[in-house]
């Protein structure tokens, strides 16, 4: 198998140099040339022709978010969006993952270590290297997929049932995709995106926006509600905890698990304790295998589990190594996955 050649855009001379020195350790990955601008990326693209793109997002002459759409339209690859950790990096992330984006990176600043950085941009990497651009793209919604959001109107409101859901790369248009078919009275959810901090925040804000239910991003002790959905913050645990019939969230700092902060692991595992059979866990499209074994938690104590079909997955990882060991019940196309779990919530699970 060759090389993955990256190409790396960015207007910073030391994280190029960063980058590069980084990746040139890394097995089967090759940097093939650096560019400080699109339009000089854009030469060395048609000539190098990279397997991976890295983008800053604010840069001179031409901004990440005009290139990128430009990119995709004209010569689509997978693409690394790189932004600094502030609330306008994290919009103008999201922006671009909406664009066509695969992932997101956090430059090197106080939140992340050098050494975790490097990690995660060859992983990053290797999950972009895998994405079947077209699939991604797609939005489209049968006619039967509409019709089956009807019945939901009849779901009762429950405040003993919880969804948790667990998606890495391709996750933030799969989430999208998923929250926006539930009516109001769906049970609480929480959720694990694999994204920095500031992300997350956008993230949150943006699907609020688009959805019928509310979304916010978890703060420590945020119960779970009836047609709420919480997201992990980026560089947080969250833990699902129950006190009496009620639940609510713990976000906490502590170890990576699965070289993730948050860790879907973490969060199906909690949900395995304190919710048991009340409970249904989703794992989405994503590289690696965080959540296969708390999702497997999850169904030993009685809960209903789903995962995404590897035809809908823009990376075909996370849920693979969870069907592997047996953790999901249900293989499920994306469009499918909110009818069945409405289906299970209707027949009293």
């Amino acid at each position: 198998m060759s090389d993955i050649k990256v190409l790396i855009v960015d207007d910073s001379a030391i994280v190029r140099k960063l980058f590069t020195e980084a990746l040139s350790r890394e097995p089967g990955i090759q940097v093939v040339g650096t560019a400080p601008d699109p339009y000089i990326a854009r030469d060395k693209i048609v000539r190098l022709q990279p397997d991976v793109l890295t983008l800053d997002i604010e840069m001179p002459r031409m901004d990440g978010i005009t290139f990128l759409k430009k990119l995709m339209k004209y010569y689509p690859l997978p693409v690394i969006i790189v932004s600094s950790l502030t609330p306008k990096g994290g919009k103008l992330a999201l922006e671009a993952m909406e664009s066509g984006a695969v992932e997101v990176l956090s430059k090197p600043g106080s939140a992340y270590s050098v050494g975790q950085m490097k990690q995660q941009l060859a992983d990053k990497i290797r999950a972009a290297a895998r994405v079947r651009i077209p699939q991604a793209k797609r939005q489209n919604i049968s006619d039967a997929n509409v019709q089956a959001g009807v019945s939901f109107r009849s779901l009762k409101e429950t405040t003993h049932k919880v969804i948790a859901v667990g998606a890495s790369t391709g996750g933030t248009e799969a989430i999208k995709e998923l929250l926006t078919r539930f009516p109001t009275t769906i049970p609480g959810i929480v959720v694990v995106q694999h994204m920095p901090p500031h992300f997350t925040t956008a993230f949150a804000e943006r699907l609020n926006n688009l959805c019928e239910i509310a979304v916010k991003e978890a703060e420590d002790g945020d119960s779970v509600l009836p047609g709420h959905a919480l997201i992990a913050p980026g560089n947080y645990h969250m833990v699902l905890r129950r006190n009496g019939a009620r639940y609510h969230v713990n976000v906490k700092s502590g170890p990576m698990v699965c070289h993730q902060r948050p860790s879907a692991d973490v969060l199906f595992a909690s949900c395995a304790r304190s919710a048991g059979s009340n409970a249904v866990g989703v794992i989405l499209t994503g590289m690696g295998s965080d959540g296969a074994q708390g999702l497997l938690k999850m169904r030993q104590a009685g809960a209903r589990t789903i995962g995404q079909n590897e035809a809908s997955c823009v990376v075909y990882g996370m849920p693979k190594e969870a069907f592997k060991i047996g953790a999901v019940e249900k293989m499920v196309p994306l469009e499918r996955i909110a009818p069945e779990i409405i289906n299970m919530l209707q027949a009293g699970m």
